[in-house]
């Protein structure tokens, strides 16, 4: 293997057989991703954040690499799952930051608020001690958010469900991406 700058394959440095990728590759997911973070702590858009805010920051992730680097080749399905993968993980860092902030400064948040309806529905399905257990866990957490603004247990529970969620569709928006910048780019030849 060669050691060099290799500027067809997006910038990548070879060296002693390893690939590193150049750091301006992830400046579009990382823009991106703090995007769709910031849309998804909005009230009204927190609804859409993983099934329609994310893909489209995935989406655009990929056209702003190519805009950026005024690439014209054909998106890989590699480069489209890397950048919505990318894009979906940024996402849920960034959202589960601005998240725990603002439940820090606010002392309340959506879980809090909607705790007294998610409690009836629980017990609605009459689950058993179970059911008892998970309440109290539950209590416990909107218990500490009123009275520190924190709770370790809610912020590990958001960022792995914002992790998987986001990550998920965020790849669905890298390829559902590479699929229509494909076909813009086969249109134009």
């Amino acid at each position: 293997m060669f050691s060099g700058y290799n500027k067809h394959d997006g910038g990548s440095y070879f060296s002693k057989g390893k690939i590193l990728i150049s750091s301006k590759q992830y400046i579009s997911p990382l823009v991106c991703g703090f995007a769709a973070a910031v849309l998804s702590i909005i009230p009204g858009l927190k609804a859409f954040a993983c099934c329609l805010i994310v893909p489209v920051a995935a989406f655009f992730s990929l056209y702003l690499y190519q805009k950026i680097n005024r690439n014209k080749e054909v998106v890989t399905s590699r480069k489209a799952i890397t950048f919505g993968l990318l894009t979906g993980l940024f996402a849920a860092l960034f959202s589960t930051s601005l998240d725990a902030l603002l439940t820090l400064i606010t002392r309340t948040n959506d879980f809090v608020e909607t705790l007294p309806n998610t409690e009836a529905l629980m017990r609605d399905y009459n689950l058993g001690p179970i059911m008892e257990e998970t309440i109290k866990v539950l209590k416990v957490m909107a218990a500490d958010i009123k009275d520190s603004g924190f709770s370790a247990l809610y912020l590990i529970a958001m960022l792995f469900s914002n992790l998987f969620t986001n990550t998920i569709f965020g790849l669905i928006g890298g390829l559902l991406g590479m699929h229509y910048l494909n076909k813009k780019l086969s249109g134009k030849n």
